[in-house]
């Protein structure tokens, strides 16, 4: 049977400094590091075929560090778009069959990206609280369809996440791919929500822990949590 691993990223600084993040570039923490290597352990006899994460450093770099405590010894390889590449796609090629052998693809989607939070990206979470006030910074928290201002709601996530997962990652499942994805609290939870069938009211409370590995499995039945 397929399996599909999803990890939120490790400890971001920002995360570290309690502050909104969203689509904000932010590397991580010395503590996120350390997550990603704990996972990359408990991932080590895991074989897969193919890496997706978001176009964000803290899940790249999440997925990278996982698969550098993988047993099968492949190398994780940053696929370039070479409409996007200054050298073209030449530049990028590798011609040596047994190292591509040795490689796992791994992609970077936008639609894997964290849920953006608008006005709110850098701001620390209990000042935004003071500011506009506990009750209004729990709805867009915490409500599935009530975005921060200029930003989105977990609803607005699902909308790019759950299409793209169908369209890209159900078909290799059921080819039978393992696949690993990095990605962030609110594209996993949208993910999750859309595998296990969550309501709103369920969804709003996952929580995803930093750097902890989720799995499931492709059954005859479906894609099932372990």
């Amino acid at each position: 049977m397929a399996k599909l691993v999803l990890i939120r990223h490790g400890q971001s600084l920002w995360n570290l400094k309690n502050l909104f993040t969203g689509w904000v570039d932010v590397p991580l923490s010395a503590q996120g590091i350390q997550e990603a290597v704990d996972a990359g352990k408990r991932l080590s006899e895991e074989k897969f075929d193919i890496i997706y994460t978001s176009t964000l450093i803290r899940a790249i770099t999440t997925a990278m560090i996982v698969m550098s405590e993988n047993k099968e010894g492949k190398v994780p390889i940053l696929q370039k778009d070479p409409a996007r590449a200054e050298k073209g796609e030449e530049w990028f090629r590798i011609y040596s069959p047994a190292a591509t052998a040795d490689s796992i693809p791994v992609f970077s989607a936008w639609e894997l990206n964290e849920r953006m939070y608008g006005e709110l990206q850098g701001m620390n979470k209990e000042e935004t609280a003071k500011k506009f006030g506990e009750a209004q910074v729990k709805i867009w928290r915490r409500s599935y369809d009530v975005p921060p201002p200029q930003g989105e709601a977990l609803k607005n996530t699902a909308e790019r996440t759950v299409p793209w997962f169908q369209k890209h990652i159900e078909p290799k499942l059921n080819d039978g791919k393992n696949i690993l994805i990095a990605a962030h609290g609110n594209s996993l939870r949208a993910i999750i929500m859309y595998l296990e069938s969550l309501s709103e009211a369920q969804v709003l409370e996952l929580e995803l822990k930093t750097g902890e590995p989720i799995m499931f499995e492709k059954t005859p039945s479906g894609i099932k949590r372990v």
